[in-house]
């Protein structure tokens, strides 16, 4: 008698920072299927900034503890015409990032060239193809919001090695920057 071996899917958590809207998706990749579980946001209240980092912080870990991922997307940091605004958003990343890694998760960070790339097809797709795209690749019953959709494209695109799901129709690779913990899983 011989016992049928049990695949677990790995499930990611796609994180796109913002200091006021932070969006998050969540997905379970079992071989080439990918498997929509959640998608939302954690929103700051205006007030001081260290107020809202440690906002961010604690809902990354409150959807990490709920959620349980495996591994963690993340949206990198593109250069603002605004310099503050740019040291704001690198901030909230920060705070998101180090959510996940006091939690001992593994982050890759992706460009949002790359997971536009990856999802679309197109690097330079806007925020409603992106978020159409989304919907029809997890079989959602309509378009996320903005910025949920933007995490669970995040969320793709790793699941997919950045390559894309779009890749049989001439998406080019690029490979995200894994960061694994000492010590960690």
């Amino acid at each position: 008698m011989t016992s049928a071996t049990q695949i677990t899917p790995t499930r990611i958590l796609g994180l796109d920072p913002g200091l006021r809207i932070t969006g998050f998706g969540v997905v379970d990749k079992l071989g080439s299927q990918l498997r929509y579980v959640a998608s939302g946001c954690i929103r700051t209240a205006d007030g001081e900034l260290p107020g809202r980092l440690k906002t961010l912080l604690d809902g990354v870990r409150e959807i990490i503890a709920t959620y349980t991922p495996d591994q963690v997307a993340v949206e990198k940091v593109f250069v603002n015409v605004n310099p503050q605004s740019t040291l704001l958003l690198g901030q909230a990343r920060g705070a998101v990032i180090c959510g996940a890694v006091s939690c001992e998760l593994p982050v890759a960070e992706y460009t949002a060239l790359q997971v536009k790339q990856a999802v679309v097809g197109y690097g330079k797709a806007d925020k409603t193809q992106v978020q159409h795209m989304v919907q029809r690749l997890l079989a959602l019953d309509g378009d996320p919001g903005a910025d949920a959709a933007d995490a669970l494209a995040c969320a793709i695109c790793h699941a997919n090695g950045s390559a894309g799901v779009l890749g049989a129709l001439g998406g080019r690779r690029r490979a995200g920057r894994v960061m694994p913990l000492r010590g960690g899983r």
